[in-house]
């Protein structure tokens, strides 16, 4: 039976260590705050926003929602992301996408200032990641299933490691932190032959492929670690599931994140400690 990997705890340390940190910065009058950008009222960005909320309040951040409606103009949008970029009491910048498909996304992305680039979407934030440097800050999914690897103190140098899926999101960057901490890392996608023959000869898997249920035992073996980061909701199970098949994977492999309560529930302690990062660099 694997070992459950639950983020509830990781979360739970790394908000101990925010709420220090956020301590200091406001002793010196510095409030964290993190402006969450929203156009519309997707039930999914809605669902994050209200974990980003309660996080932010348990680490001592301030949070600035700037809501707009779904059929806001160019105009007010960029406006509004304008003006959060230039604001110096604006720490960090959350803003969910996709957009509207009447609003230009990749142009957003290029206008957002990686400084205040807490999720990681940027090219600046995206090369940090490539070249190991704080440049803006990583993809939060990315990180947190390397927290969660940290917390339970599983074993990343000199191991083998199977990522499947190559998003920018998480697929490539979560690859490329694995490999800066000196794992052999294989990257699997829709063109991999054979994507089982490579996975099962890992000893991290990290599913991201975004197809719900896709990872079974077939993929896997006995004494691996597996971080499911896909969420989903299965009619046919009634329930939220990710991308591994969580009863074939448990009784075998020796250790897993449960979904939901895994990935997700580190993945709002990660952007949050990306905010009080970027309120402490603000001071140098």
């Amino acid at each position: 039976m694997a070992l459950i990997l639950k983020g509830a705890p990781v979360a739970a340390a790394m908000t101990e260590k925010m709420k220090t940190r956020s301590d200091a910065l406001r002793a010196r009058g510095i409030v964290p705050t993190l402006a969450i950008l929203r156009v519309g009222a997707r039930d999914d960005d809605l669902s994050y926003e209200r974990g980003a909320m309660k996080r932010a309040e348990k680490a001592g951040i301030d949070v600035r929602n700037e809501v707009l409606p779904a059929d806001a103009d160019e105009g007010t949008f960029f406006g509004t992301l304008e003006k959060l970029n230039n604001d110096p009491g604006v720490h960090g910048i959350l803003m969910f996408r996709p957009l509207p498909k009447h609003l230009d996304g990749e142009k957003a992305r290029k206008m957002l200032a990686p400084a205040k680039d807490v999720d990681g979407c940027t090219d600046g934030s995206l090369a940090g990641v490539f070249t190991n440097t704080r440049l803006g800050f990583p993809p939060c999914t990315a990180e947190a299933a390397m927290e969660i690897l940290h917390y339970y103190n599983i074993p990343v140098s000199g191991k083998k490691a199977a990522v499947i899926g190559r998003s920018l999101v998480i697929g490539r960057p979560v690859a490329m932190m694995l490999m800066h901490e000196n794992a052999t890392v294989t990257i699997c996608h829709t063109r991999t032959p054979d994507v089982p023959a490579v996975t099962r000869e890992a000893d991290i898997v990290i599913a991201a492929s975004g197809q719900m249920r896709s990872v079974g035992a077939e993929y896997l073996a006995a004494g691996q670690t597996v971080v499911d980061v896909g969420i989903g909701w299965s009619e046919e199970l009634q329930k939220l599931c990710g991308d591994v098949r969580y009863e074939e994977a448990e009784e075998l492999v020796a250790a897993l994140t449960p979904v939901p309560g895994g990935v997700g529930a580190v993945t709002t302690a990660v952007l949050c400690r990306h905010v009080i990062e970027a309120a402490e660099r603000s001071m140098l």
